[in-house]
């Protein structure tokens, strides 16, 4: 635990007067490897979850082409969801590395928002950094610029019948304006927690379901080093909620 740490503001309880919520990231393994505690403490309260992934995650294993990727990515992606209670998780099909911010990505989450209609919406960090102070830190993935600033913006495109009339036309989707809160995680700046409690335990074995992505990425035990990443990330918050282990949030209102 840091000075810094000490003087920040104390995170706060994450609103919890909702029952869906929807969360949108880039690829396979994003929500793993942050989100899952949270997600699987929400499921054990009766909260509905929906997954939204921009890609398929084929551009992610070097020493694996894409077509043959992707469909291994999604399995890993859906087994990974199960663990922690979310049966429901859609792909847009948006290139892998490559996913362009703009109206076709906005439409893309927005039609998903108006097919789930959430009060809650997860996404990850819009960003230009990860970690660091003042802005230092690690560069951010292109995608999840893009992605996370079109879920900002989509979040209020689903409620407006005048952006993407099509949407109402050519699919159905009626204009969803219930979205009450987007959630960014993996930010710098975070204002709530939700205690990690025995979704900790879950989420270890939600992120171990992405074996051939681990294999790919480092040479560790993949049990040391699931458990190793997510139980510093959620001891890092624990500095600003009483000591308790928490998985941090920024959370916009809507």
């Amino acid at each position: 635990m840091t000075e810094q740490a000490d003087q920040q503001a104390p995170l706060q309880p994450m609103p919890a007067d909702w029952r869906r919520a929807l969360a949108v990231v880039a690829h396979p393994d994003d929500l793993e490897y942050g989100c899952a505690a949270a997600i699987a403490h929400w499921t054990d309260g009766g909260r509905e979850v929906a997954y939204v992934l921009a890609t398929r995650g084929e551009a992610g294993i070097d020493g694996v082409a894409p077509d043959a990727c992707a469909p291994l990515r999604e399995a890993e992606q859906r087994a990974s969801a199960a663990v922690v209670g979310v049966s429901t998780v859609e792909f847009l099909d948006h290139r892998d590395g490559v996913i362009e911010y703009g109206p076709a990505l906005r439409r893309d989450i927005a039609a998903a928002i108006r097919r789930h209609r959430p009060e809650l919406v997860v996404t990850l960090n819009h960003r230009d950094t990860w970690g660091g102070a003042d802005g230092g830190g690690n560069w951010n993935s292109p995608d999840h610029k893009a992605v996370g600033r079109a879920v900002l913006d989509a979040a209020g495109d689903a409620g407006n019948r005048w952006i993407f009339p099509e949407l109402i036309s050519e699919q159905g989707l009626e204009p969803w304006d219930g979205v009450r809160w987007v959630a960014v995680s993996g930010t710098t700046t975070p204002t709530h927690a939700v205690e990690a409690g025995p979704g900790l335990e879950r989420a270890v074995r939600s992120l171990l379901e992405h074996k051939a992505y681990i294999a790919a990425l480092t040479d560790q035990d993949p049990q040391e080093y699931a458990r190793a990443f997510l139980t510093g990330s959620v001891q890092q918050a624990a500095a600003r909620f009483g000591g308790v282990p928490a998985v941090a949030f920024e959370v916009f209102p809507r």
